[in-house]
Parts: structure tokens; C-alpha cells; sequence
């Protein structure tokens, strides 16, 4: 019999004797401390989040948008991951090795690793997974074009043998932003990169509540009890996914100041993107604390698609690149100096490959230059289908700069405005944008995305193979390839800038500057990890 059913029979037998009021009160209040305690000893605790956008779509790879990595961390788990040092270090991996040849990669998994359904992950899983990866992502693409072969030598281990050494190998493998290497299910990572997946079984921290997402309203995560952490100190996206909360869900409140006042009310926890305008109001509460987990920043960038006319032709392309400046664009959004930079490069300012190279007289709204391209590619002033993303506050405003600055070069701009999901179903489209297509749009990159030729996903110049744009460039894959080839890192840098210049020249993809997000949360909650994705686990609720 359980506390509570024993508390209310000796009440019940006090009753019945017709014992004095006093012992009646006593008894009446150790039967509503007994319920209070047992309540108490079985109260989830549970995380309450309003991230940066409504999760719509559930595939990490089908769609790099950020709101979807951000919920494939909580539901999957990586081979390797990025330590807080920007080092890759194994995760499902339990060994690993390397022939003398570098050209024979062995892993063998760690014991214990299962599906939330309860079945074992496997090693043909593991295959599957980065197989249906490698078709979609930048880097995967790249690291795939030297696999010679993938074989299952047991059930928890396998071998990836390359055709010539590269270093791609573990980078890929331990990729740490859109679109990551997530392990799936076979039988789930069997379809098709280009068609959506519909059974979301992972073997990550926590477990999606399928039956409790209520698009528009919630998303839902719970504890995966049989999930085995790593035993190393959690690090970045690495280490030990150690859950301390029963339970997460994310709320859809689109109205920034509504969620500010819940935040400062307590009724939420953590807001992932609070508005820059709002931060003033966040530093004056004693109960709010701002931490910026993605310290190397962001950038924006405009993305035209080549396969559109006029901007099948690069002089059209260019007009943009020389009609925009960073500036505008940041003031239109950030505002704050203090969370901005100027940074006229593809590289994050600040990080290795960083460089000016090939960006002399861009990006300073030379709005003449701007003009004489469009006369010379003879522009018939086409309407340009810009679209604009109306409910992510760090978005909404830059598409209107952006037509802004097209009208002064000459562009016709026909600005189409969408939600984000709407603007992420689109922009895989290749219809024309007469028939529901589109020519650009403007979205953000991570610092973690765009330190390299290879991650630059935008810099991916494979035509059919290229993430939505669709690029074609020979050139600047040739300028990949020997990136990902090349292991003398003043060479690789050398390499970096010439495929800077590249994407300037041919305007694969416009850098509109660099900022920093501070996200907000209440002081009793710790263990935020600084992270290149905001993650869940290793949060504890004091």
C-alpha cells in the first residue's frame, strides 16, 4: 500500500472511532504532508524554451535550417563530436583506427548504444546513416567522392577505405553544424535524402513526443532512460550527454516581447534569440543572466539562384555584390555595435582562413559598377523574387534592405514574404519563379558552418549535387578538392582565399556581415554548454 492510500485509511479509521478534533487535525495534516511529498518525490522537471523559430519540419537532413539541427541534437547522436577546443573526439565511437597507408579508417561502437525503440544500433546503421548524409551535405558530398568503400566487419564495427589520404575522414564525420552527420535507423536513413523521413527513432538523450507536437504551439522531449553517456566531463557537443530534467518542451511564441515578459515572470526558462533591441530590459532584471554559447559569431548572407534567369549570368550576380554593403545590413537587425562587425570576408573574422582577398571594391554600394553590369548583360528588368522570412526577428529585416539597394543598382524587385518554414520548403524548389520559384533569399550561417571551403556549403559548386542556388563551377570544386587533399595548413589557407575569390568572382553567395547572439535564461538554471548548436543535456534546473 503506498503512503498516501495508508495516510487516508488511518484518517478514515480516526473518523470512524470519533477521536478527539485535535487528533483529527493531526491526522488530517499528515495525510496532506503525505500527499505533498509523494507529489514532490515524483515532480518532473521540466525545461521550458522558446527557441529562435517553430520546428515544422524533422529532418536534419533533408534541410540545413537551424531549427532542425537544433532538434536532431536532441533526438540523434553523432560518431564524433566538436570539443570546446574545436577538436574532434569520438562519441557513438568507442575505438578508432588508422592504417599506416591512411587509407583504411576502422571503428568499432561503444557497448550499449540503442535505438529509442530498444533494438541495438548497429554498424549497417552507422553505414546507412552516412551514406544518406553524403548525398546531401557539402562536406559529406566531398568526403564521399574519395570513399572507395564502406564495409560492416561485425555488428558494432565497420570500415571506411578512401582512395587517396584526406584528412575529411574524422572532420566530416564529427561535423558540427548543418547538415550533421546524425545516425539514423537503417531503415530510416534508406530514404531518399530528397524525401522527407517520417519515423524519427534515435538513439540520442532525449525522445521526440511525436503524439505531443502540436506545430505552432510545442515540441516536446523527454529523457531517454536507457541512453549511455560517454564517462568524459560534457565538452561542446562532446562528452558525457548527461540529461538532468525529465522533460523539454519548446513553445512557439512569436511575439518577442510576450516571451520576454514570460522569461522575466518566470514562466519560461530560456529563450534562445532574444531580441537585441530587448537586451537592455534582460541585463536590468537581477534574475536574468545573457550567455553567448556561439562566441565565434554569425553571418548573414544573400544566396541567388543560378539556375533563375537573369542570374544564370554571373554580371547580374555581381551587380549585387557590388550595390550591397555589410553595414545597412546590420544596423537594419542588430543595431548595437556592440553585437556586430563588419567583416568583408567569407570566413569569420577572427578564424583561421580569415581573409580580404578577391573582396577589393565589393560590397560598398558602388551603385554606378552595379548599374554598368546590368546594361552590359543586357538586364530586361525581369522581377527578381526576392523572398523575405517575416516571424525570425534576426531575419525580417534584411530583405527590405536588400530591395532597397537592388532598386538603386536597377534591379525590378518583386519582395515575396513568407514564414521561415514556408521560405525552407521553397527555396528546394526549382520551378521557375514565375510558377513558384524564387531567385534569392537571405539567411545565416554559424561560424562553425563557414571556416572552410568545405563546410561552406554555399561554396559547394557541384550543380545538380549543390545545396538549393545550385552553383556550377568547376573551378572552385577543383579549388575543394585540394582543400580537402592538402594537409599543410599554410597551404590550406592559401587555397581558402582562392576559393574566396572564386565565390566572389562568380557570386556563388554574398557575406552580409558578422554578429553575435547573446541568448537569455533564468539564474537557477546551469550547465549551459558554450556550443556551436544550443543543446539541452548537462542543463540542470537548481
Amino acid at each position: 500500500m503506498s503512503l498516501t492510500s495508508r495516510a487516508a485509511s488511518a484518517l478514515l479509521s480516526h473518523l470512524r472511532m470519533g477521536l478527539s478534533r485535535a487528533v483529527l487535525a493531526l491526522s488530517a495534516l499528515f495525510f496532506l504532508s503525505a500527499i505533498l511529498s509523494a507529489g514532490s518525490a515524483h515532480a518532473e522537471k521540466t525545461l521550458r524554451v522558446v527557441m529562435h523559430s517553430d520546428v515544422k519540419i524533422l529532418d536534419p537532413i533533408w534541410t540545413t535550417a537551424y531549427i532542425v539541427r537544433n532538434h536532431g541534437y536532441m533526438v540523434y547522436d553523432t560518431l564524433f563530436a566538436i570539443d570546446a577546443n574545436g577538436e574532434v573526439k569520438p562519441q557513438m565511437v568507442d575505438k578508432y583506427d588508422v592504417s599506416a597507408d591512411q587509407l583504411t579508417h576502422t571503428f568499432t561502437l561503444r557497448e550499449g548504444l540503442l535505438w529509442h525503440d530498444g533494438q541495438p544500433v548497429t554498424a549497417e546503421d552507422c553505414i546507412a546513416s552516412i551514406k544518406r548524409w553524403g548525398a546531401k551535405d557539402a562536406t559529406g558530398q566531398k568526403l564521399m567522392s574519395f570513399v572507395a568503400s564502406m564495409e560492416a566487419t561485425g555488428p558494432s564495427s565497420f570500415v571506411i577505405k578512401v582512395k587517396q589520404p584526406t584528412g575529411l575522414v574524422l572532420v566530416g564525420l564529427g561535423k558540427p553544424s548543418s547538415n550533421v552527420p546524425f545516425m539514423m535507423p537503417k531503415r530510416v536513413a534508406e530514404t531518399d535524402p530528397n524525401t522527407q523521413i517520417s519515423d524519427f527513432t534515435g538513439s540520442g538523450p532525449f525522445v521526440f513526443k511525436r503524439d505531443e507536437w502540436k506545430p505552432g504551439d510545442k515540441a516536446v522531449y523527454v529523457k531517454f532512460d536507457k541512453y549511455k553517456p560517454r564517462s568524459e566531463p560534457a565538452s561542446g557537443l562532446a562528452g558525457g550527454k548527461v540529461v538532468k530534467v525529465d522533460r523539454v518542451e519548446w513553445r512557439a511564441i512569436s511575439d518577442h516581447q510576450q516571451a520576454i515578459n514570460a522569461l522575466l515572470a518566470g514562466e519560461l526558462d530560456f529563450i534562445e534569440q532574444p531580441p537585441h533591441d530587448l537586451l537592455p530590459l534582460l541585463k536590468a532584471d537581477s534574475n536574468i543572466t545573457l550567455i553567448d554559447v556561439n562566441t565565434m559569431g554569425n553571418q548573414y548572407v544573400l544566396r541567388p539562384n543560378w539556375t533563375a534567369k537573369p542570374f544564370d549570368d554571373a554580371r547580374i550576380r555581381q551587380a549585387m555584390i557590388y550595390a550591397f554593403n555589410q553595414e545597412d545590413f546590420l544596423k537594419a537587425v542588430i543595431g548595437d555595435p556592440e553585437y556586430y562587425k563588419v567583416c568583408k570576408s567569407y570566413y569569420p573574422c577572427g578564424s583561421t582562413n580569415y581573409s580580404t582577398k578577391g573582396m577589393d571594391g565589393l560590397l560598398e554600394s558602388n551603385f554606378k559598377k552595379a548599374q554598368d553590369l546590368l546594361k552590359e548583360a543586357g538586364y530586361d528588368g525581369t522581377p527578381i523574387v526576392l523572398m523575405h522570412s517575416t516571424d525570425l526577428q534576426v531575419l525580417t529585416n534584411l530583405a527590405p534592405v536588400a530591395k532597397s539597394l537592388m532598386e538603386k543598382a536597377g534591379f525590378k524587385v518583386d519582395m515575396q514574404s513568407m514564414d521561415w518554414q514556408t521560405l525552407v520548403a521553397r527555396r528546394a524548389k526549382k520551378d521557375p519563379p514565375s510558377a513558384g520559384g524564387w531567385h534569392a533569399f537571405i539567411t545565416n550561417w554559424i561560424a562553425a558552418d563557414i571556416g572552410n571551403p568545405i563546410f561552406q556549403a554555399f561554396m559547394n559548386s557541384a550543380c545538380d549535387k549543390a545545396l538549393f542556388g545550385w552553383p556550377c563551377d568547376a573551378e572552385m570544386e577543383k579549388l575543394r578538392n585540394d582543400y580537402a587533399l592538402e594537409t599543410d595548413p599554410a597551404k590550406q589557407k592559401a587555397i581558402a582565399e582562392l576559393a574566396q575569390a572564386r565565390a566572389a568572382q562568380v557570386v556563388t553567395h554574398i557575406p552580409l556581415g558578422q554578429w553575435f547572439q547573446p541568448s537569455a535564461m533564468r539564474k537557477n538554471i546551469a550547465g549551459v554548454l558554450p556550443a556551436p548548436a544550443p543543446v539541452f543535456w548537462n542543463v540542470e534546473i537548481k
